[in-house]
């Protein structure tokens, strides 16, 4: 094996490797504090905070088909970096960064669930990868401005739901440099099915503040694959419940009833029901009757069923009267 000399000297002494790193975060934390990048990130608060993309004139330019202000931008970070980069090799860049062969992505700024990110997409890569046999919806509104080269890219659109999951609508488009694409990520889908070369691209995303489950579905024919929590709070107490239930934790049963009956994500108040039924089946019985019975809980349909399929196969569940409010 070679090691360079200047491995070697790092290994007994790595003050030069500190202040190379000193040097690049304090190059970032300056352009965030000042000029565009204080602008970003004060624009991008906002957006987050429910704000219309029409309203940030940064933001909006930057979205702007055929606008310089995305370049410029991009430009801009790019040269401050590769500057750096070029005078200190073993230098990491301090902005959030990830490669994965096909997708590089550098997130310039993120802010309470909004982001802003360049995007480089090797067409090379992408290719060798198997074509997408399913398609994710999240509950988030995305922005996308090509920069250089192009791509096609499959669109897809869910036109109703059914019992096992989307009917679902698909186009392919061509999406060049100069074009901005915008899209609700609950209802429409963007896949990457083939481009030339690399595509550079600037992405803005920011959550709808729905707090709706992500939701996987084959395309083939919309079934539904995957569901996971729309929030890393949901996330968290998805898995308590079910910890809760493989613990055999009877005790939790009104909690994870209460937590059913609750304002909040259908899908974490279903997870809550299913184990308080396992765990105790008067009390979650109990809660799945008192779910089935309002019109307007968009779990009343699926409670409604799963009762009747119970009390067929337990009759003696009809015995089990609501808990008092």
């Amino acid at each position: 094996m070679l090691i360079r000399p200047e491995l070697m000297a790092l290994r007994a002494d790595d003050t030069p490797q500190r202040l190379i790193q000193r040097r690049l975060v304090d190059q970032s934390n300056a352009w965030r504090q000042t000029g565009q990048g204080a602008q970003v990130e004060a624009e991008l608060l906002r957006l987050a905070s429910g704000a219309a993309l029409a309203d940030l004139p940064l933001l909006a330019a930057l979205f702007t088909a055929g606008d310089p202000a995305a370049a410029g931008l991009v430009g801009g970070v790019a040269a401050w970096l590769l500057t750096e980069l070029a005078k200190a090799p073993l230098g990491q860049v301090p902005l959030r960064h990830q490669y994965d062969r096909t997708l590089a992505t550098l997130v310039l700024a993120r802010s309470h669930g909004a982001s802003l990110a360049i995007q480089a997409i090797d067409g090379a890569g992408l290719a060798l990868k198997p074509p997408a046999q399913s398609v994710s919806f999240a509950a988030n509104e995305n922005w996308e401005h090509m920069l250089a080269g192009s791509a096609l890219i499959e669109r897809v659109q869910i036109t109703g739901r059914t019992q096992a999951g989307v009917a679902m609508r698909r186009e392919q488009l061509t999406f060049a440099a100069g074009e901005v694409t915008q899209r609700s990520g609950r209802e429409v889908a963007q896949i990457y099915r083939q481009v030339s070369g690399i595509a550079v691209l600037l992405r803005l995303q920011r959550s709808d503040g729905s707090g709706a489950a992500s939701c996987e579905y084959a395309l083939e024919d919309g079934r539904l694959l995957h569901q996971a929590a729309g929030t890393p709070r949901d996330s968290r107490l998805e898995l308590t419940a079910s910890l809760l239930g493989r613990m055999a934790r009877r005790d939790a049963a009104p909690l994870l009833a209460a937590m059913a009956e609750e304002a909040g994500s259908p899908h974490l108040r279903w997870q809550a029901l299913r184990e308080c039924l396992g765990l105790d089946s008067a009390i979650g019985f109990a809660a799945l009757s008192a779910i089935a019975r309002r019109s307007e809980d968009p779990l009343a349909v699926p409670a409604g069923a799963l009762r009747a399929q119970l009390l067929e196969a337990y009759p003696q569940l009809a015995e089990v009267s609501a808990c008092p409010a």
